[in-house]
């Protein structure tokens, strides 16, 4: 009997996917979370043999969760699924470990298939999804870069960023440049147009 943790917050999917996995002879949903703080505790209580994670969850979010389960539960297997179809999600999940990673517009039956398959000790990967990432290039920013047109794209100006991360101000819009000119854009909203889209903020 293969045991299943599955985390999502939209009561009406949640309860479809149990109601879907329970109907295999060999799946049992062992716990439903409608949120991301208590999933390695449950996994290790109930002990999971997959846990199926949403990736938008309310206050740890899935992939937080993955990376504390398979640090304090590396015997569960992880499967995401999730409406969050960007490369950068992906090479994410695929860097802390997991065996999964689907769409939520996958078919119920590939989803039991997904199941199984991650139990015994294989990888299942949305298609799309896996040569849309293999076309992206790796993120050309830095961790810093990254932060300060993150801080940007929320709306703060270069004084307030360099106040707010200890910076010059001459360095934040050193930074700012560097973004700009990295992901080859015509200004600094478009860099942040640029990285968004690429799941880099």
């Amino acid at each position: 009997m293969i045991r299943v943790l599955i985390a999502e917050d939209m009561r009406l999917l949640r309860e479809t996917l149990v109601t879907s996995l329970e109907l295999e002879n060999d799946l049992q949903v062992v716990a439903a979370l409608d949120n991301g703080d208590s999933i390695a505790t449950t996994a290790i209580a109930q002990q999971a043999d997959v846990a199926l994670l949403d990736i938008n969850l309310p206050g740890t979010d899935g992939l937080t969760a993955a990376a504390t389960l398979r640090e304090r539960h590396p015997n569960c297997r992880i499967l995401i699924l999730t409406t969050l179809a960007t490369p950068a999600h992906l090479r994410r999940a695929l860097h802390i470990g997991v065996s999964g990673y689907l769409l939520k517009d996958t078919p119920s039956r590939e989803l039991v298939r997904a199941v199984r398959t991650v139990a015994s000790g294989g990888q299942v990967l949305d298609p799309g999804l896996a040569m849309t990432a293999l076309r992206t290039p790796p993120n050309p920013l830095t961790t810093r870069e990254a932060q300060v047109l993150r801080c940007y794209a929320e709306g703060a100006d270069p004084k307030e960023i360099a106040i707010h991360l200890h910076l010059s101000h001459g360095t934040v819009r050193n930074y700012l440049a560097a973004a700009v000119t990295k992901l080859q854009a015509r200004n600094r909203i478009d860099a942040v147009r640029l990285a968004t889209s690429s799941g880099w903020l």
